[in-house]
């Protein structure tokens, strides 16, 4: 098998990627859980691919010397991550028995460090999910074949967070269409509308 065709093998789609995922967390968290767990790991992958992006750019413009710089992220909208929030950095220790925590620190540092994120990630969550660590390198594993750089409209985490709610909102109890808008009847809606301006406001989310 050529190169070419070991990297193709490799790739998988967003929607496959998140129901291995979410396999691997069977037994172990109920599945009202699943989108919960999966979410912060994959905010985790999308806010450290935006991060390396923009860190390659900063260095390829000349300014090596501001590549640790936070304004030189916040002014295009990139969250800052230290060493130990970056996802190379859990992807590096996703085998040891304390990755819970590690998870657990980045998120709090990356909330430490980018002020307008205060109270929007979840605090010692995951040490408190007592997950095996085998069960969870596996998920950070499945979480890892993602390509988030693919999705030019910068919609990837909308559309992870509308999958899970589409798959599993019957397993919480709730009727797909009482939890959620799906995403079909939205498109038939902004069809029939034919908006020319302005934002249409779904007051199902409010």
């Amino acid at each position: 098998m050529g190169v070419a065709a070991k990297i193709k093998a490799k790739e998988v789609s967003m929607e496959e990627a998140l129901w291995k995922s979410a396999d691997k967390l069977r037994g172990s968290v109920e599945p009202s859980e699943y989108k919960h767990v999966v979410l912060s790991l994959f905010f985790l992958k999308f806010a450290s691919d935006k991060f390396e992006a923009q860190r390659s750019k900063i260095i390829a413009d000349g300014m090596e010397k501001f590549a640790d710089n936070i304004a030189f992220y916040t002014k295009d909208n990139v969250f800052y991550l230290p060493q130990q929030s970056r996802w190379t950095y859990i992807m590096e220790n996703a085998k040891q028995d304390d990755i819970a925590l590690k998870i657990d620190t980045a998120l709090f540092t990356i909330e430490k460090t980018n002020p307008i994120l205060k109270g929007a990630l979840p605090d010692n969550y995951y040490s408190r999910l007592q997950i095996d660590t085998v069960k969870l390198a596996s998920l950070l594993d499945e979480i890892n074949k993602i390509d988030t750089t693919k999705d030019k409209e910068n919609d990837i985490i909308g559309r992870m967070y509308e999958y899970f709610l589409s798959k599993f909102a019957i397993a919480e109890g709730k009727g797909k269409g009482e939890f959620y808008t799906p995403k079909t009847i939205v498109n038939l809606i902004a069809e029939l509308i034919e908006p020319y301006d302005g934002t249409l406001y779904d007051e199902a989310v409010a």
